[in-house]
């Protein structure tokens, strides 16, 4: 199985997320935090050419002159995740020979932009979480709950706590 940009996001959210995702699962396009994130997304940034699939597995927000990679976000709640995912979306195309020079991670709503830069040792730790989640999705069930802050608002939330 592939590893998409979400899944990758998810590794870093919740292990038990990420595992209903690659089952089919998916809660998240009636999820009123999500819907609000695609329609900051749709109006954020529209001159620009959005949502390019690459390989049928990461699908970029944008990229401006094939030299900087764009994710918009919302809100910066799982920043590490965020970043994260941009700098798996570096080395994915950097695996398929596009070189990028950086990623910019967008906050729209609070104004505010952070430079991302991949980094050789990302790209060791990269390879291990890929493993990982691939060690993840072969799993017979789902693992254990975080109990953690963010739970409320997840939108597989009656999953785990119903």
């Amino acid at each position: 199985m592939k590893t998409t940009g979400i899944m990758f996001y998810y590794y870093f959210v919740c292990h038990r997320k990420l595992w209903y995702f690659s089952k089919g699962i998916s809660l998240e396009e009636e999820n009123e935090n999500v819907m609000l994130g695609k329609l900051l997304d749709d109006s954020s940034f529209s001159k620009d050419k959005k949502h390019i699939m690459i390989d049928e597995t990461v699908n970029v927000d944008f990229i401006r002159d094939w030299k900087i990679l764009h994710e918009i976000k919302k809100s910066k709640s799982i920043e590490e995740a965020s970043i994260w995912q941009v700098k798996y979306y570096l080395y994915f195309l950097k695996q398929r020979g596009i070189k990028i020079e950086k990623g910019i991670l967008d906050y729209p709503k609070l104004k505010k932009r952070e430079e991302i830069f991949l980094l050789e040792e990302d790209e060791k730790k990269i390879e291990n979480i890929l493993k990982t989640i691939e060690r993840i999705l072969n799993e017979e069930k789902a693992s254990g709950k975080i109990d953690s802050k963010i739970c409320k608002n997840c939108a597989y939330y009656e999953y785990c706590y119903i």
